[in-house]
């Protein structure tokens, strides 16, 4: 039978809804997918951060100028002068002593120690060493910290 004024959806309406929200639920769940690859990469930012800040702070507690006058043969244990550790590349991190830090296989570390001149007002200079600690890991992170020794 047949209603005047009945109400309802055609079976066109419905396939056509469906394949609407199909469409729009396949767009949010790409956005989904998207946020989920990049989710670590803020940690991993800050791991590289506390790592170069760790490598910055080791280079700090050492002299300006080598104490003892020997530069060569030494390893980084026995590191003793700021410019001991301009060039050092090392991948993966590790500590003082040599040891690889767990976790951080993929990172890398590059210490570049230069003169810089003076620095300070006028009259009232200082010589420094800039150094700078850049840590890298793949895909986006890439950080440098840079500091400033003076004798």
């Amino acid at each position: 039978m047949n209603r005047r004024g009945a109400t309802g959806f055609t079976l066109i309406e419905v396939v056509m809804s469906i394949a609407i929200i199909a469409v729009a639920i396949g767009g949010v769940m790409l956005v989904f997918v998207v946020a989920l690859r990049h989710s670590a990469d803020p940690q991993r930012q800050q791991q590289a951060v506390a790592l170069a800040e760790g490598y910055l702070d080791e280079i700090l507690a050492r002299a300006y100028d080598d104490p003892d006058g020997v530069a060569s043969g030494e390893t980084r244990g026995s590191y003793d002068d700021v410019r001991d550790y301009d060039g050092l590349d090392e991948r993966p991190p590790r500590d003082q002593d040599g040891n690889t830090l767990d976790g951080l296989d993929d990172y890398r570390v590059r210490i570049a120690v230069a003169d810089s001149g003076a620095l300070g007002p006028a009259g009232a200079t200082v010589q420094a060493r800039r150094i700078d600690v850049r840590v890298t890991a793949p895909p986006l992170v890439d950080t440098v910290i840079s500091a400033y020794k003076v004798p």
